[in-house]
């Protein structure tokens, strides 16, 4: 049996970025198993129309590496900034077959310890160790088991007659089989507007179906809401092209002896107004979800989100087993459409931060920090580097945050890059320290018009709080108490560097809290001393 430190189960963007970290800067051994013959095997199908819809930005007037991972969401994180994106493609949306390639590249170009056609098929615990076994009848045995298989289980609605559509995973995507015929698409999300948008040209109607809304992802500053690649549908229904978005909740769908789908609707914006409709085609595209039937019971993990995804501590640990982490597609539980874990310009920054947590934990191989001489001054120029360049920051608005640690009593103080918002409140790590949480974050946009809202004038300094566009934020807590906040105010081109406006009032605020901790702590020695 091949005993390991970390056994890592799936070769994904996720699973390759966690197997860089173990690989080039770890000494505890650890492999990746993937079912697949190749890495990143889930996009060699997915998505269906072959076009990603994350963006793979490469001329961004600089060079600086760190900042063109601003607008590259689909390479990895490495020390060779040669294994990019744009080495493949200088597509803005490139095709999933240029991933495909650039993640198997990857995993070469870094030897890492994979094993392919290695099919996971039970994992079990016992006296503290996982136990998992493949269909090869391998058997690994380790300490830590971290799950990065995504979610590639459809997430099918419980709907009387569901059983006569077809599911977005292996509906035919043979144009000719739509020609002239009534098409309803069940879900609005990215993959559901997708596939309607793939048939607008061949269909003679398109309906496209779900009980809520649309939310758009320039609404909601969430990428998996409805992007504009992908909603070229909605004129084809406001201009009158035969084509329909529907509020509803599918009652039924029933198969007749003419062969046709008659489904019937419960409008939500209707009055409950009930409707049957028929269709030649229904296609499921309502989104996937994790498999959990590869656990025994002893460590099988709890869910979460209508049972969609596994239940996660701050540093995505299992909340009911001990040493089973997650990385991926499936961090997102714990940031549930508000920022960017299900995506790989999210969830790299979280295997990242993962590998920090889990090399503090079990190597006891401190988070990464380094100390800066304590004064305002160098605080507020370290802050603004991370302001100003960090991608990290800027993907992960507000998950993740850069952290300043002060101990005013000994006039010491460290700065960690990328560590979670939420672990920086769970854990007891920096407790005895005051802590300077560094975000980007945007304001609330829930009841503006985003193209149509009031801009804070550069010269209203003292309003920054109430800008809505993404912009730094400084908060100072102290015993899990936030003692103050600091917004840095908006600007167009996101780089905050005017003196007036950005800087000095940073200086100011940091200046004022350091004045106030100091005196607290000099109190304190002197009530001690007494």
């Amino acid at each position: 049996m091949n005993t390991l430190d970390y056994l890592v189960i799936g070769a994904g963007p996720a699973g390759l970025q966690l197997g860089y970290y173990l690989e080039e800067k770890s000494a505890a051994s650890y492999v990746v198993l993937e079912r697949a013959a190749s890495a990143g095997s889930f996009f060699q199908k997915y998505p269906r129309r072959r076009t990603l819809i994350s963006i793979n930005k490469v001329h961004i007037g600089s060079d600086d590496p760190e900042l063109k991972m601003r607008w590259d969401w689909n390479s990895l994180i490495s020390d060779d900034t040669t294994m990019r994106m744009g080495k493949y493609s200088q597509d803005y949306f490139p095709s999933a077959d240029y991933l495909v390639e650039y993640l198997q590249d990857f995993a070469e170009r870094f030897k890492l310890k994979i094993n392919y056609n290695s099919e996971v098929v039970s994992i079990n615990k016992k006296d503290g160790l996982f136990i998992v076994k493949t269909a090869g009848g391998d058997m690994y045995q380790a300490k830590v088991v971290v799950v990065g298989t995504g979610t590639f289980k459809p997430n099918t609605p419980d709907i009387p007659g569901i059983e006569h559509c077809e599911n977005y995973i292996d509906y035919s995507v043979e144009k000719s089989k739509y020609i002239n015929k009534r098409v309803l698409v069940l879900g609005k999300g990215n993959s559901g507007f997708e596939t309607a948008d793939e048939l607008i040209a061949v269909a003679s109607t398109i309906h496209i179906a779900s009980p809520s809304p649309i939310k758009f992802a320039w609404k909601t500053h969430f990428v998996g809401h409805l992007r504009a690649i992908n909603n070229n549908f909605l004129d084809t229904y406001q201009l009158k092209s035969q084509n329909a978005v529907l509020d509803a909740t599918v009652k039924k769908v029933e198969k007749r002896e003419d062969g046709k789908l008659y489904v019937t609707f419960n409008y939500s914006h209707a009055n409950d107004e009930v409707e049957e409709i028929m269709y030649d085609y229904v296609i499921v595209a309502t989104g996937f979800k994790f498999d959990d039937s590869i656990f025994g019971e002893e460590c099988k993990p709890a869910l979460a989100i209508n049972d969609r995804f596994p239940d996660q501590t701050s540093a995505w640990g299992s909340t009911n087993v001990d040493d089973l982490y997650f990385i991926g597609a499936l961090t997102q539980m714990r940031d549930w459409k508000k920022h960017t874990s299900a995506f790989i310009h999210g969830f790299r920054y979280n295997a990242a931060c993962l590998f920090n947590i889990m090399h503090d934990k079990y190597q006891n191989i401190e988070i990464p920090s380094e100390e800066i001489a304590y004064g305002a001054r160098n605080f507020t120029n370290r802050l603004l580097e991370g302001i100003n360049r960090s991608s990290c920051l800027w993907q992960q608005f507000g998950f993740i945050c850069d952290l300043l640690t002060v101990n005013p009593a000994k006039g010491t103080a460290a700065y960690a890059e990328s560590v979670p918002t939420a672990y920086v409140h769970d854990s007891k790590k920096w407790e005895d320290d005051h802590q300077f949480i560094l975000t980007l974050e945007y304001g609330d946009t829930s009841d503006v018009d985003v193209f149509n809202a009031n801009r804070i004038a550069r010269d209203e300094v003292m309003d920054a709080k109430d800008s809505q566009f993404l912009h730094p934020i400084v908060r100072h807590y102290y015993k899990g108490e936030m003692i103050s906040e600091h917004h840095m105010i908006e600007v167009l081109e996101a780089r905050w560097t005017d003196e007036k406006m950005h800087i000095q009032p940073l200086y100011e605020y940091l200046e004022k809290e350091l004045a106030m901790v100091g005196k607290k702590a000099t109190m304190k020695e002197a009530t001690t001393s007494m």
